[in-house]
């Protein structure tokens, strides 16, 4: 079993957050780091360890992320970490693909100038670091902020809480997805190369060709998710 998170800390225990929300952030953190391996089988008291936060609340997390699809409850022999295969992959870049689609149209819009500006030099300096020094563990912390920046910047110009939700269930699934994925600097150039193409869209207002190029994003991304298969 998987080391165990220490009792909550004091800082979490000054922030207002629920108990329910901290067990489902170390779940989560468990399983995208791989303490928790996808389509294991784990018990509620195993959870409770690995958590450090008492049953109810673990309950009431488990539950939410049964809802979000991230795991299966058994009531008799445990619980299942969802391992995701090829359906589930083309599930979530079609879904993925459709949310962001609406959403680059009212970003290339609406984004200010320094905003745009800023993602482009970010783009521009971590593909000169990944060139000189390779794919060390700073670049690649720093290679999931930028998606996250990206992407999450894209999504949230629509300000729609609704999608902001269903979003966070999608961006769970890729993370999940992409556990088991072989980054290599020719790949993570072309994928840097891709996020270019749409901010350069964005950069000149060209609502159709930040689609296209969000598309053809996203298009890449799943061959090389498939790959996995």
């Amino acid at each position: 079993m998987a080391n165990k998170v220490p009792r909550k800390t004091a800082e979490e225990a000054g922030s207002g957050s629920r108990l329910s929300d901290i067990a489902y952030a170390r779940i989560l953190a468990a399983l995208f780091e791989r303490r928790l391996p996808a389509g294991s089988f784990v018990s509620q008291g195993e959870m409770v360890e690995l958590t450090g936060i008492p049953i109810a609340p673990v309950r009431d997390a488990l539950r939410v992320l049964e809802a979000e699809g991230v795991l299966v409850i058994h009531p008799r022999t445990g619980i299942q970490l969802v391992k995701p295969g090829m359906e589930l992959t083309r599930s979530t870049y079609q879904f993925r693909g459709v949310i962001e689609a609406a959403a680059v149209a009212a970003y290339a819009q609406t984004a200010s100038e320094a905003e745009i500006e800023t993602l482009d030099k970010r783009h521009v300096a971590i593909a000169k670091r990944l060139e000189k020094v390779g794919l060390t563990p700073e670049i690649l912390a720093e290679l999931e902020i930028l998606e996250d920046l990206l992407h999450g910047s894209i999504v949230s110009s629509l300000s729609n809480p609704l999608i902001d939700t269903s979003y966070r269930r999608i961006r769970n699934y890729i993370r999940l997805i992409q556990l088991d994925r072989r980054l290599t600097p020719p790949l993570v150039l072309r994928s840097l190369k891709e996020h270019r193409a749409i901010i350069e869209a964005c950069r000149k207002r060209d609502v159709a060709k930040a689609v296209e190029a969000l598309q053809s994003h996203f298009s890449a991304a799943l061959q090389r998710a498939l790959g996995l298969y």
